[in-house]
């Protein structure tokens, strides 16, 4: 018994301690009480905690007009507008409609949503293993210390975690080389809802580098056909007026609900030109880092009509960055982000900064200014210039990432060691 105690204590060493802090190789214990832990603060908030009201009743009445039998896109609204989301939308919501008593019991839906959570966090948890770069201290940043997206999940009920889910469950199908079944959980997210989409350019140059020309285009039949048969009665009814609405890039949105643009004069913020310099912009901004950066993980990549698949492993870096980069360059340039979007890419700001060479206390900080400036409500000029400054200094250090100018991976931010760590890439697997 006393040799037992004995190892114990030698185990539970401080040494010992602040590698299981700071060592991505022991993140699976941490992740493990973590999970836990979110267990039980997802309970306490939805007992102790007041549910808010803002489009739980709406999303009902939406997809209580197609209980009804109303399949016309353009009829189809409630409190808070019509109806924008796509078709997978109207049946995830439509059997939480019948789950929920015709969402009546709101605690019950709060339940499924801690699910939601948990499961998103694990899915997360699993990409980051996979990855071996951030120090698992950090998992405490994106759980337990971020009060907004706690209260996005089961204080709000929206659907953008819902979507969220299925883009990660695909992130975590491509690292493990299920390339079709990855595009066809990809295909349900935009299902929910298309922000999803932003992630579309780094995907379709890891389909090229990987499936090749052929293999590409039957990957993207793949993404399209779900939407195609989800969306089939509506289609059937009124097809302009499903994809008009379902997928409504024109929509314009109110200034009062803004957090990036709050230091902008309205009529700017409204104005049209405004909207496509920031298209411009961003467009821009992928064309550059697709052809001095991107390019870059892939040495042996060209882009030609005839192109074959690179016949070589790919590591976790080389899929992860073109896809977080890509969807985390859309959020730089969006003409607005609402509270919820926050989701959009929190779960990845953790990967892409410690990508960076930033120092660790400059992540912690750049995390620790995003956080304050989606929990600031409603948003200011402060809080919106340092959500965008927070922006720019990401966006900056990852144009210079040394990734992109060395062969080898780079491993644990807190180390100077370098990571060989390979995820297989079949071509041809589905």
């Amino acid at each position: 018994m006393a040799a037992s105690w004995k190892k114990m204590r030698g185990q539970l060493s401080p040494s010992f301690v602040w590698r299981l802090m700071v060592d991505p190789n022991l993140s699976l214990p941490v992740m493990v009480l973590i999970l836990m832990a979110e267990l039980v603060v997802n309970v306490f908030v939805i007992e102790r905690i007041k549910y808010t009201e803002i489009d739980w009743v709406a999303y009902m009445q939406e997809v209580e007009g197609v209980v009804n039998g109303t399949y016309d896109y353009m009829k189809l609204k409630g409190d808070t507008g019509p109806l924008v989301y796509p078709a997978g939308f109207v049946y995830i919501y439509m059997l939480l409609y019948y789950v929920t008593d015709h969402g009546i019991k709101i605690k019950m839906a709060q339940y499924i949503f801690a699910a939601l959570y948990l499961l998103t966090v694990t899915v997360v948890f699993d990409i980051y293993r996979q990855a071996n770069k951030v120090p698992p201290y950090v998992y405490f940043f994106m759980c337990c210390a971020s009060y907004r997206i706690h209260s996005i999940y089961i204080l709000r009920l929206f659907n953008d975690p819902v979507a969220m889910v299925f883009l990660y469950v695909a992130v975590d199908l491509f690292l493990r080389g299920h390339w079709s079944w990855g595009c066809l959980a990809y295909s349900l997210g935009v299902s929910v809802k298309m922000n999803v989409l932003l992630f579309a350019p780094g995907l379709l140059l890891l389909l090229l580098v990987t499936q090749g020309m052929l293999g590409t285009i039957k990957h993207l039949i793949i993404c399209a056909v779900p939407q195609l048969i989800l969306g089939l009665p509506f289609l059937l009814t009124n097809p302009l007026g499903y994809v008009r609405k379902s997928f409504e890039f024109s929509r314009q949105f109110f200034f009062q609900w803004t957090v990036n643009w709050r230091f902008l004069p309205e009529e700017i913020f409204l104005n049209r030109y405004f909207h496509l310099v920031l298209l411009s912009c961003h467009i821009i901004a992928l064309i550059l880092f697709l052809m001095y950066k991107w390019k870059r993980l892939f040495p042996g990549f060209h882009l030609v009509v005839r192109m074959s698949p690179v016949k070589s492993t790919l590591s976790v870096d080389q899929i992860l960055l073109p896809l977080f980069t890509a969807n985390f360059l859309g959020l730089c340039f969006s003409r607005t982000l609402h509270y919820q979007f926050y989701v959009w890419y929190f779960h990845t700001l953790h990967y892409l900064l410690w990508s960076t060479d930033m120092s660790v206390l400059m992540r912690v900080l750049v995390l620790g200014v995003v956080e304050l400036s989606w929990n600031t409500f409603p948003s200011t000029v402060y809080s919106s210039a340092a959500l965008h400054i927070c922006h720019f200094l990401l966006l900056t250090s990852l144009w210079r990432n040394s990734v992109y100018t060395q062969s080898m991976v780079r491993g644990p931010s807190d180390t100077t060691t370098t990571s060989k760590q390979k995820v297989k890439v079949k071509p041809k697997r589905i």
